[in-house]
């Protein structure tokens, strides 16, 4: 089995060295990622400058590419370019941070397996509870099990799947998975408003939920954020066709059809903008 790796922290992420290493029990890894951290660039990609690829050794070993992109370009240029024929199966991660709920439709690291399904290929995303110790290596090994029993079990198919490990299960040495939907209840993030030295305002997103908005409205069923919660590893089907199908059924319906309008009618002058920036104090 060809299997290309990527992440969204960046080639020397510890993360993506011990997924490295864990799925060589799988088959031949091949590691194309970003030449430096891309959390949160969802799947963005690049067309307007050139995509750069590097080689880059490890103990005079020939470890994997980087590219100075994103990483869905590296899953693209894998697929494309690097990896001998077609690889079989596409894994991104391990992710040093949780991407479940709504950070899934930010998330670099599952936008990259999202690629990877584009072309027909089952693709995984795998991540792990932010923690300074860095306990990458029992969760890859543990991720390795969940991906080898997930190929056994589908259906031929190219599929998409996003697995989420607590730190919790680690410490409790508690493998124990739920599959389970993706939590879609609204959170807002809340803003630290800084000063810099020349006392103009800027802004850092922090994570934390915003006070002043309405509280999320807790599920009724287990979703991947509520399995976290308690212990469990989330393994979430996904698909990245995002049509509203009831909605769809309903509009059928309707006629959207634009008015005709007489020929030659009374146009509007062009005049550009006036465009004015200024620095918010």
């Amino acid at each position: 089995m060809k299997i290309l790796l990527t992440n969204d922290d960046g080639i020397y992420a510890p993360g993506l060295a011990a997924m490295e290493h864990a799925l060589r029990q799988l088959g031949e890894v091949y590691v194309v990622a970003p030449s430096k951290e891309q959390s949160g660039v969802s799947h963005s990609i690049t067309f307007l400058t050139p995509l750069m690829l590097k080689k880059v050794f490890v103990d005079n070993r020939h470890w994997g590419w980087t590219v100075d992109g994103s990483p869905a370009d590296c899953v693209k240029l894998g697929i494309s370019e690097i990896v001998p024929d077609r690889p079989d199966l596409v894994v991104s991660g391990i992710n040093g941070g949780l991407n479940a709920g709504i950070n899934i439709i930010y998330s670099g690291t599952v936008a990259a397996a999202v690629e990877g399904v584009f072309y027909g290929i089952t693709s995984i995303a795998v991540s792990l509870e932010y923690d300074e110790n860095e306990p990458f290596h029992q969760a890859a090994e543990w991720a390795v099990d969940v991906i080898r029993k997930i190929l056994e079990k589908k259906d031929r198919e190219p599929r998409l799947y996003n697995i989420n490990i607590p730190l919790s299960a680690l410490r409790q040495n508690r493998a124990e998975t739920r599959i389970v939907g993706m939590d879609v209840a609204q959170y807002w993030e809340s803003f630290e408003r800084r000063t810099d030295p020349l006392g103009r305002f800027y802004y850092w997103l922090t994570g934390r939920p915003d006070s002043r908005q309405p509280k999320p409205v807790k599920p009724v069923e287990m979703t991947d954020m509520t399995a976290l919660i308690q212990g469990f590893i989330a393994v979430t089907p996904l698909n990245y066709d995002m049509t509203h199908q009831s909605q769809l059924a309903i509009m059928e319906q309707w006629d959207l059809n634009p008015e005709n309008k007489k020929a030659g009618g009374d146009k509007p002058a062009r005049t550009g903008p006036t465009i004015r920036t200024t620095m918010k104090n």
